[in-house]
């Protein structure tokens, strides 16, 4: 009776191990874990949205020679997101990016950018855009607003995603991610470096593709004061 016990005990353990069953609790990886969190706070708060610079990117491409897009991206810039959760057609985006911050990687080459040949940084410090309408076009999400480059506004529209939220924590608070691409044409901004070349002539495109990554974040409501006697 004895042996027949162990014997059970044994093919009890043996079935255990090769069906996964345990009386211990298998712990969610990281991305279960962050993929419920995320889900429960699909639709997010409403409220303002502080751009995470940690975390964001303000980006733009330029095909040079009729060859290959070289990238761009300017390491200072700010913006907030002002979301509507109820209606997101009430929402509002502003940023500022410092025209003085850009970074292709080469010295010279930024050093070139930021004369009056491109973004003339000493004269026109900033380049900015704020939002005068955000609408749903079927599943799609498109803003409208001012762009100023250069001293010249122009209404541009383009599409864009909000890719998740997260609820906050102790470290910060609810976090919203949206991403977009538009192009522009810098001759429309005074940006005219290369534009007497003869046509077709390779050179710097005058289209740009402008890329935003963006992490933003709601500041953490602070706890309400207990009333004093």
């Amino acid at each position: 009776m004895k042996r027949t016990s162990i014997f059970m005990g044994l093919a009890l353990l043996v079935v255990a191990l090769f069906t996964g069953s345990s009386t211990t609790a298998v712990k969610p990886t990281l991305e279960e874990r962050f993929s419920e969190t995320a889900g429960a706070f699909k639709k997010g708060e409403s409220g303002v949205y502080t751009f995470d610079k940690a975390h964001s990117f303000i980006g733009f491409k330029v095909k040079h020679m009729g060859l290959i897009k070289v990238p761009g991206f300017f390491r200072d810039f700010t913006g907030e997101i002002n979301y509507n959760a109820d209606d997101v057609s009430k929402s509002s985006v502003s940023f500022t990016a410092k025209t003085d911050s850009v970074d292709t990687g080469v010295a010279g080459r930024d050093a070139h950018l930021k004369r009056d040949d491109f973004f003339d940084a000493a004269k026109y410090p900033e380049i900015t855009f704020k939002s005068t309408k955000v609408e749903k076009r079927g599943d799609d999400l498109y803003v409208t607003g001012d762009f100023t480059l250069r001293g010249v506004t122009k209404s541009i529209s383009f599409e864009f995603d909000i890719e998740g939220f997260l609820p906050g924590n102790q470290r910060r608070g609810p976090t919203m991610g949206v991403s977009a691409d538009t192009s522009i044409k810098r001759f429309d901004y005074g940006v005219n470096y290369g534009s007497n070349a003869p046509a077709g002539s390779p050179g710097i495109s005058n289209e740009v593709e402008v890329e935003l990554e963006i992490e933003a974040i709601k500041a953490k409501e602070e706890p309400a004061a207990a009333p004093s006697n």
